[in-house]
């Protein structure tokens, strides 16, 4: 339910039939902190969203910013193409500090365009070039951006779809329980690279998330990563992890794969990792896959200088200690608990994802929609997730409180009661 008008028409008029998120939540925002949104009206909400995990630290950020007014005031470096900036400098310091060395990790820093599927792209291009293949190992329900080489990794049809070409040098596997719980789905991939006649191209890398943001909260067990780490090590193919929207402490830890003992070869990151909601980018690759010579993967925005302004402060502020991911854990464990109230008002759903990426499955998009879209016309901004958005999934800042996160779970909740109790009525 629209709470303002007045500027619907230039965005109706003027906007591409491309815009998405409006169409659910419509209204006009003008301002917001924290965890909340405010639109024309007045109209606060809470963000169960946050810029589709691009806001783990909630919005405008007090320390962040004043880092970056500083900066601008100052008339700090706003765009240096790769140069090197003090800002810049200062990032890598601190991203050195608090998060490779930490974990043992001596990955070089690819600054890349500032978008998540740049990154992938860079990641594949990479991988190809180190190991002179072409052909990448992805997974269902994966997604990995839409341009052309993240596309072919995609598994959503409607998102392929837009492509308008073939899509190439990408072998589809299945991910982690996507054959039930009694297959196997890593047996099924090592029994295919084994087989000279499987008729699989001897991949260049072996592509993945550890929670498949889009494809519907898919959490593969650390068991099962950790022995795809290891067929890609046996089979001479690099390990990309896809950390973009489940990186940067959603899933509980700054890295959705810490604890699970592995190291990958390449790791993207974007969204939540300037920490502000600034367009970033970023791949991590082992020195010895450091192969792209000077511009050879490129981009006039590389490299956001404002970005890496506000990451810096972000990495300080919430990975100097273990505050942040004792306050995720506390989270996490309401969340869960709103979601299995939800679960238990309706057969047959459960729950998915790990953290504070976390969603129930309530079998229909239709019903999971309409939760949402009540839910909205109750103050709280939550969406959809699965092949046919049939998780109700929540992407709540990281830092948001408990008792703004206890607020819109009961608003969820009863969001979920007053629409089954509608569709109970409808089947009656």
């Amino acid at each position: 339910m629209s709470t303002n008008t007045s500027q619907m028409p230039i965005f109706k008029r003027r906007e591409s039939e491309a815009r998405s998120y409006c169409r659910g939540f419509d209204t006009v925002f003008t301002t917001a902190q924290g965890a909340e949104m405010t639109d024309t009206a007045g109209r606060r909400y809470i963000d169960f969203l946050a810029g589709c995990s691009s806001l783990n630290y909630g919005h405008n950020d007090p320390d962040m910013k004043a880092a970056l007014i500083d900066h601008i005031a100052g008339d700090g470096i706003t765009h240096g193409l790769d140069m090197h900036t003090d800002a810049k400098g200062a990032f890598i310091e601190t991203f050195e500090a608090k998060i490779l060395k930490p974990r043992d990790m001596d990955h070089k820093l690819m600054f890349v365009g500032p978008t998540g599927a740049n990154a992938v792209e860079a990641a594949m291009k990479i991988a190809r070039k180190a190991t002179g293949r072409t052909n990448v190992i992805a997974f269902t329900n994966g997604f990995h951006g839409v341009t052309q080489g993240a596309l072919a990794a995609t598994g959503n049809s409607y998102h392929r779809g837009g492509a308008g070409t073939t899509l190439n040098n990408v072998t589809r596997m299945p991910y982690d329980g996507y054959m039930g719980a009694e297959f196997d789905t890593c047996d099924l991939l090592a029994a295919m690279l084994k087989d000279a006649s499987s008729g699989m191209d001897a991949p260049a890398a072996i592509l993945l998330e550890t929670v498949q943001g889009e494809g519907g909260l898919n959490a593969a067990s650390p068991e099962w990563i950790a022995r795809v780490a290891q067929l890609a090590k046996d089979h001479g193919a690099l390990l990309i992890i896809d950390d973009i929207q489940a990186g940067c402490g959603r899933t509980g830890s700054f890295f959705s794969f810490d604890e699970m003992g592995i190291t990958p070869d390449i790791v993207t990151l974007a969204k939540s990792v300037s920490g502000f909601g600034l367009p970033m980018g970023l791949v991590l690759v082992r020195p010895e896959h450091d192969v792209m010579g000077p511009a050879e993967h490129n981009g006039t925005f590389r490299g956001n200088t404002h970005a890496f302004v506000t990451a810096r402060v972000a990495i300080q502020k919430f990975w100097s200690d273990g505050r942040l991911q004792e306050d995720i854990s506390r989270r996490a464990a309401m969340v869960e608990d709103g979601l299995k109230t939800i679960a238990a008002m309706i057969p047959g759903a459960y729950l998915k994802g790990r953290g504070m990426m976390r969603g129930v499955d309530v079998g229909s998009g239709e019903l999971a929609g309409d939760i949402c879209a009540h839910a909205f016309c109750e103050g709280l901004i939550v969406e959809t997730s699965g092949p046919n958005d049939e998780v109700v999934k929540i992407l709540a800042p990281l830092t948001i409180s408990d008792a703004t996160l206890g607020k819109g779970l009961n608003i969820l909740i009863d969001a979920a009661r007053s629409v089954t109790s509608n569709f109970k009525v409808a089947a009656e």
